[in-house]
């Protein structure tokens, strides 16, 4: 199969249909499969999804009968898009911080550069002062991702974005099964991306700046 997208998806309901509008149409032709990951949420995603689905064979909705974290919805689509072989698997959150138009770009750079790990950044896009991020979590947030780069021995602009594309070798090579169920998850991709010599490398995506983990 082709590339996926996973929207982990908890309490967004509302914003859910606007996300997948917002996906370009000539991405949606290279897409073999929308997993929505439904993390246990009070409202009704599901019903949104199927909605969604009705229109477009390609999604589908996946509920976890509780909420067990951003993590946990992630590692989901992982073993999802390990059972379809997938080419690769690019990560969109719900609520909209992170830009499907923005895709054409992580695709095109995946490839193009050769990596196995990308990582949508709204520091190297610019985005993250403009886009309402507070300039103390900026700074510190700059600190932090130097003393990362000094241990990684990478030189990314942001480690704790959520928009994460990976490569069919990524997807086989990290034991995703191990890792944490919490927000800390990208992190430690790019960890267990490193270590086991997988090629990581930082693209520019608009993000809302003052969203995200970082």
């Amino acid at each position: 199969m082709k590339t996926a997208i996973v929207i982990p998806a908890y309490n967004a309901a509302h914003t859910l249909a606007q996300v997948i509008a917002r996906i370009p149409a000539g991405v949606v032709s290279q897409v073999g499969r929308i997993w929505i990951v439904d993390d246990g949420s009070q409202d009704e995603p599901a019903r949104v999804a199927g909605d969604l689905a009705s229109g477009n064979s390609s999604i589908e909705c996946v509920r976890h009968a509780s909420n067990r974290g951003y993590g946990a919805a992630l590692k989901t689509a992982i073993g999802l898009a390990r059972q379809a072989d997938v080419s690769s698997l690019v990560c969109l959150h719900a609520d909209g911080q992170y830009a499907p138009e923005e895709l054409p770009r992580l695709m095109d750079e995946i490839q193009r550069r050769d990596l196995d790990v990308i990582q949508g950044s709204r520091i190297a896009s610019g985005t993250a002062l403009s886009g309402g991020m507070p300039l103390y979590k900026y700074a510190a947030g700059r600190t932090l991702t130097w003393v990362e780069n000094r241990v990684f021995g990478l030189r990314m602009s942001d480690y704790h974005s959520g928009y994460l594309m990976q490569g069919r070798w990524a997807l086989r090579l990290i034991p995703y099964e191990q890792l944490s169920e919490g927000f800390d998850v990208e992190l430690v991709v790019i960890a267990c991306a490193v270590a086991g010599g997988v090629r990581v490398g930082v693209g520019r995506s608009a993000c809302r700046g003052g969203g995200g983990v970082g």
